[in-house]
């Protein structure tokens, strides 16, 4: 029998993990790994939301919107747009071959900042 607490658990700590990361890779201009990893906080968040909502093991997929669906969560249309856009980080950072032009330092904090009001609003729903 799966621990669902246990897995909530392990999943939120890996969000605060990794988010802790993106602000250090962003913070040090390695905007394109700094952003991956905000996904992969993102992810994870929503991962502890779809364990506690289906009581089971989350999906082995990494998109904020389809994660987002599965919970389900009573985000707001923002909070949808911001996941949308934060799926791109995801893919370039596993695919070279998709690399987007580089974000400038300012543009990666905006998109920190957008993520983390979601990351926050995350955080308080477990």
């Amino acid at each position: 029998m799966i621990d669902i607490q246990k897995q909530i658990a392990y999943w939120q700590k890996g969000a605060i993990e990794e988010w802790d990361l993106a602000q250090d890779l962003v913070k040090r201009n390695k905007t394109r790994h700094g952003l991956f990893f905000a996904h992969l906080a993102l992810e994870k968040l929503l991962k502890a939301h779809v364990c506690r909502q289906t009581q089971d093991l989350p999906p082995r997929i990494h998109n904020l919107t389809r994660l987002a669906e599965l919970a389900p969560l009573n985000l707001s249309q923002t909070q949808v747009d911001v996941l949308a856009e934060m799926n791109v980080f995801n893919l370039e950072g596993r695919y070279p071959d998709l690399s987007l032009a580089p974000l400038s330092k300012k543009e990666a904090k905006d998109y920190l900042r957008r993520a983390e009001e979601v990351y926050q609003w995350l955080m308080s729903q477990l």
